[in-house]
C-alpha cells in the first residue's frame, strides 16, 4: 500500500485539485483487504483530501466508522443511465439493528460550532463516527413509514431511515447524506449523497428541486456528480430505475 500511495501522491502532485469535491467509490473486490487495512486506506485517502463515499466489497461486513457498502453497484455512463448487471443496495450492514435517533447534542457533547447546533445523526458508516443529534421539533413522522425533516440538513449530518420515505423541506448541504429504505424528496437544493431503496427497493425514487448531488443511488445503482455534469446538474430532477438502468431526468 505504501508504494501505491507514493504513486498516488506523485499523480496528485501533477494534477492538484483533481479530487477536490469529487465523490470516490472504492472497488475492493479484487484486493479483498481486511477491515483494518480498509480503515487505514480510507484514513490515508482522507488525509490527502480524497473523500470516500462508498465501498464495493462483496460479502464484507464493515464497521460504523467506515463508508457504507454498495454491493453489486456500477458506475453510470455520461448520459446518466446505468446498464448491465442487476444492482443490489446494501448501504448499511445490519440496517435492521439501526434506528433513527433524535437527541440534543448540546446536552451530550457541549456547545457545538455555530451553524451546527441542531444535528441529525444516524450513523450509516462514515470515515469518522459522530454523535446523533437534532432538535426533535424539526422532524415529524407525517404518516407510517415516512420521516419529515423540517430543518436544512447541514454538512456532516447523516439521516438513516430504515422504514420508508424521507421528506426534507429545506436543502441538503454538501458533505451530508440521506439514506432511506423508500424514496427521498428534497424541496430545496440536494447536495451531498442521497441513497434511496437502501435495503432493496426497485420502486424507490429521488426527487429534488435542484440537483447538485455528489452521489445519487437507487437500489444499489449509483451515479456521481461527474457523470451528471452537463446532463442533469443544476436542474429539478427525479432519479429512478428503468429496467436495469438508473435514469436521472429533469422534471417537466
Amino acid at each position: 500500500m505504501g508504494a501505491w500511495l507514493e504513486g498516488l501522491d506523485h499523480w496528485i502532485g501533477n494534477s492538484p485539485g483533481y479530487f477536490a469535491g469529487r465523490p470516490v467509490v472504492l472497488d475492493l473486490n479484487v484486493l479483498k483487504p481486511e477491515v483494518a487495512d480498509i480503515a487505514l486506506l480510507v484514513a490515508s485517502l482522507g488525509a490527502r483530501g480524497i473523500r470516500v463515499y462508498a465501498i464495493e466489497l462483496e460479502g464484507a461486513s464493515l464497521g460504523l466508522d467506515l463508508p457504507p457498502l454498495l454491493s453489486g453497484a456500477k458506475e453510470a455512463t455520461s448520459d446518466g443511465l446505468l446498464s448491465g448487471r442487476k444492482g443490489k443496495a446494501e448501504a448499511v450492514e445490519e440496517a435492521g439493528r439501526l434506528e433513527t435517533v433524535f437527541s440534543d447534542r448540546g446536552k451530550d457533547a457541549g456547545k457545538p460550532d455555530e451553524g451546527k447546533a441542531a444535528e441529525i445523526k444516524a450513523e450509516a458508516g462514515k470515515g469518522k463516527a459522530a454523535k446523533a443529534g437534532q432538535d426533535a421539533g424539526a422532524t415529524d413522522a407525517v404518516q407510517a413509514g415516512t420521516l419529515m425533516v423540517k430543518s436544512p440538513i447541514r454538512s456532516g449530518q447523516s439521516i438513516f431511515h430504515p422504514h420508508g420515505d424521507v421528506i426534507v423541506l429545506g436543502s441538503v448541504a454538501s458533505g451530508s447524506e440521506i439514506i432511506a429504505a423508500g424514496s427521498i424528496h428534497v424541496y430545496g437544493t440536494l447536495r451531498g449523497r442521497a441513497i434511496a431503496g437502501s435495503q432493496g427497493n426497485r420502486s424507490a425514487r429521488i426527487f429534488c428541486r435542484r440537483n447538485e448531488a455528489e452521489l445519487i443511488s437507487v437500489d444499489g445503482w449509483y451515479t456521481t456528480a461527474e457523470e451528471m455534469e452537463g446532463v442533469s446538474r443544476g436542474k429539478a430532477v427525479q432519479a429512478f430505475l428503468e429496467g436495469d438502468m438508473l435514469a436521472v431526468v429533469p422534471l417537466n
